[in-house]
C-alpha cells in the first residue's frame, strides 16, 4: 500500500483531496502470483538518479507500478510530462489530483536529454490530464516528440490522456508522427461512473479510431484493467469495440488498490485465465497481445513494439 499524503514537499497535504473523506475502502490480500521484489538493484538507483537530475516526473513513481523495480533496473523509465498534477479524480489512480502548474517550456529538452542519456531504444511518453489547457496538453505532446527525434534514435511510444472535448488535439499528437499512439480505455463501459468518471468510453474508442483515419499506418494500443468489478462478458465487449477501432496491441493487467481510500478490488484473476484471454484476443484479430497479473502499458513496451512490428510484416 502507499500513502495518501504526501509529506515530501512542505506540509502535509492531501495527495487526493477528492478521496480524503472517502469510508476506507477493503483491501485484499494479494496472492502469490502478485508478488515483486522490492527495487535495490544497482541500475535502479542510477534510472532514479537521471530522473532527477533532469527534472522529470515518471508514471512508474506517480502511480505505484508495481514493475518499477524491474523496468528501471535495466534503465527503462515511463517519462510523465506536463507536472505531477492531474485534473481528473479517477477511483483507481494514484496520481495526485488538483490544480496543475503552468506547463515548463525547457521540458521537452530534458525529456530528449533524458531519453539519450538512458540509452533507450524504445521511450514511452505519458502525462497527467491537463483539462485546464485549451488544446488539452497536445502541443507539448508534439514538442516533446520533435525534441526526442532530434536528440536521441529512440522509436517514440505515446500514452495519452483523452482530450476530452479538445478539438484537434489528436490530429496534433499524431502529426508529430510517434511510432505507437496509446490510449488506455481501462475498464468497461459499465464502470465507468464510479470508476473513470471525467472521462467517456465511447469518446475513448473514437479517439483511437480517429488515430487510424489520421494515419493508418501508425501503430494503436490500449489497455484495461481486470478485478475492477466486470464481467468476462464485458471484457469480451472491449475487446470487440478495440477491433471495430482498429486497435493493434491489447495489454490487460490485474487492478491494484492504491490506498484505502482508493475503488477495492474486486478479484484477483489467476495467469491462466489472462491466459485464456490472451488467446481470445488474437483469435479476435489483434496483432499483438499482452495478458498477465503484472501486465501494464508500458511493461516490456521496447520488446513488444518489435514484436508488434514483426506481427504487421508477418501478415503482409
Amino acid at each position: 500500500m502507499v500513502v495518501v499524503l504526501d509529506t515530501v514537499n512542505g506540509p502535509q497535504r492531501p495527495r487526493h483531496p477528492e478521496k480524503a473523506n472517502r469510508p476506507d475502502q477493503p483491501v485484499m490480500r494479494k496472492p502469490d502470483w502478485i508478488r515483486v521484489k522490492a527495487p535495490v538493484s544497482k541500475g535502479f538507483g542510477e534510472t532514479h538518479a537521471i530522473v532527477r537530475a533532469h527534472g522529470l516526473h515518471t508514471v512508474c513513481e506517480e502511480a505505484g507500478c508495481p514493475n518499477i523495480g524491474e523496468c528501471w533496473e535495466k534503465k527503462h523509465a515511463t517519462l510523465m510530462i506536463m507536472g505531477e498534477t492531474c485534473t481528473r479524480a479517477c477511483a483507481f489512480c494514484n496520481v495526485k489530483t488538483g490544480i496543475p502548474g503552468p506547463l515548463d517550456p525547457d521540458e521537452p529538452a530534458r525529456a530528449a536529454q533524458a531519453t539519450a542519456t538512458l540509452g533507450l531504444s524504445h521511450v514511452v511518453i505519458t502525462s497527467v490530464d491537463r483539462d485546464d489547457l485549451p488544446d488539452g496538453g497536445a502541443a507539448h505532446f508534439a514538442a516533446v516528440i520533435r525534441a526526442i527525434r532530434a536528440r536521441a534514435p529512440a522509436t517514440i511510444e505515446v500514452l495519452t490522456p483523452d482530450f476530452l472535448r479538445k478539438p484537434g488535439a489528436v490530429a496534433t499528437v499524431v502529426a508529430a508522427k510517434p511510432d505507437v499512439f496509446n490510449h488506455n480505455l481501462e475498464t468497461a463501459p459499465s464502470l465507468y461512473l464510479t470508476v473513470r468518471p471525467g472521462a467517456r468510453y465511447f469518446h475513448s474508442i473514437r479517439l483511437l479510431q480517429q488515430v487510424k483515419e489520421i494515419d493508418p499506418s501508425m501503430f494503436t494500443k490500449s489497455g484495461i484493467m481486470v478485478g475492477l468489478g466486470e464481467t468476462r462478458n464485458e471484457i469480451l465487449q472491449v475487446m470487440d469495440d478495440l477491433r471495430s477501432a482498429e486497435v493493434d496491441f491489447l495489454t490487460i493487467g490485474q487492478y491494484l488498490q492504491p490506498t484505502r481510500k482508493h475503488h477495492p478490488v474486486a478479484r484477483f484473476m489467476p495467469p491462466d485465465e489472462f491466459k485464456a484471454l490472451e488467446t481470445i484476443a488474437y483469435a479476435k484479430g489483434f496483432l499483438m497481445v499482452a495478458a498477465s497479473p503484472l501486465t501494464r502499458s508500458s511493461h516490456h513496451a521496447g520488446d513488444d513494439f518489435r514484436r508488434l512490428q514483426a506481427a504487421r510484416a508477418e501478415r503482409r
